[in-house]
């Protein structure tokens, strides 16, 4: 399971990866600038942060109403809006365990 999982979350930070390098400029903004921005006009806060392969941070910022936004900053970068959408949900799932002799 974990090997598909892997392949998942790989396949999805390319993509991000690459919506984040084609985005408008008008998608991307210094990182203050983005939450700042987030949490005035959507009352979104950050909810989830992740380091990528090739060192981009992705984060996803949502508020109670369940609106959600995906950004991705890469190394030394602006911070880019890759998608957002409704009905965000936080889930709690135990993670796999990856040891060996458990």
């Amino acid at each position: 399971m974990k090997p598909m999982f892997m392949i998942c979350l790989t396949f999805a930070m390319t993509i991000a990866t690459a919506q984040m390098l084609r985005a408008a400029p008008a998608n991307c903004a210094p990182h203050d600038a983005v939450v700042a921005r987030l949490a005035d006009a959507y009352g979104e806060s950050r909810q989830i942060i992740g380091l990528t392969a090739n060192g981009a941070v992705i984060e996803i910022f949502a508020a109670e109403g369940g609106s959600w936004t995906l950004t991705v900053t890469a190394p030394g970068g602006p911070t880019c809006l890759v998608a957002a959408g409704d009905h965000y949900q936080t889930v709690s799932e135990p993670l796999p365990n990856t040891d060996p002799d458990a």
